[in-house]
């Protein structure tokens, strides 16, 4: 308990009954306020001081949040959610884009089974035969030819012909036996007159007596009629 001491004026004046009772409620009074602050906690405060605090954000760095990086955090959110979008716009084409090629695929296959089976191709028409233009060439010519028609002979029947009749010369011309008198000369490789060249031309062939490869032709037809085939042909005919 505190002491309690008059002043020194108090004490050379006489105390009565009145000032005692004055004196012993005020020493009262400190006692009790005292006590109060002896049972109160030192570290007591008031309850807004010990209210927990606001938790306030912070970057990245530990930092509090300025403007521009709460704008910078609305940047980035905005752009993840469009790139989240986009994924799923290209998600959904994709899926969309295979599923018409599924079916583009199940429609040919369908195509495919149904249609009729096309004929096949016809092949190629061969390249025209080239044959040299001499005595060779000619005799191959007129008995390709004389193949297509069903005329009968053979290089040898008319190789031998040929050479016995004109000497292989196209432009050969008979102008002393009788045919030659009677104004219708032989003529060509294999000594054709006029009306028998005319009578025997063989279609495909050119139209002139003196022609190598018409003039082998229809003397090879005119031998086929007569003597069964220019093969059979030896002497004048």
């Amino acid at each position: 308990m505190l002491g309690f001491t008059l002043p020194r004026a108090a004490r050379n004046t006489r105390i009565t009954r009145t000032h005692k009772v004055s004196a012993a409620l005020v020493a009262t009074a400190s006692c009790a306020a005292a006590l109060s602050l002896t049972a109160a906690p030192s570290d007591a405060a008031t309850p807004v001081a010990h209210a927990p605090a606001a938790v306030k954000p912070v970057s990245a760095n530990g930092l509090p949040l300025t403007a521009k990086d709460r704008a910078d955090d609305g940047k980035k959110d905005k752009v993840l959610a469009s790139s989240v979008a986009d994924h799923l716009k290209v998600t959904g084409v994709e899926k969309q884009g295979h599923t018409a090629k599924e079916a583009a695929s199940r429609s040919v296959e369908r195509k495919a089974i149904a249609a009729p089976k096309t004929a096949p191709k016809a092949a190629p028409k061969a390249a025209p035969k080239r044959y040299a233009n001499n005595l060779d060439g000619w005799i191959r010519q007129s008995l390709d030819i004389m193949k297509s028609k069903g005329i009968p002979g053979s290089y040898e029947g008319l190789h031998r012909n040929i050479m016995r009749e004109s000497s292989g010369n196209p432009n050969a011309v008979n102008d002393w036996d009788i045919n030659a008198i009677n104004g219708i000369p032989s003529k060509g490789l294999l000594q054709v007159i006029q009306p028998t060249f005319d009578t025997y031309h063989v279609a495909g062939t050119a139209n002139k007596l003196t022609d190598p490869v018409a003039n082998i032709t229809a003397a090879a037809n005119y031998a086929a009629h007569r003597y069964g085939s220019i093969d059979n042909v030896n002497s004048a005919y």
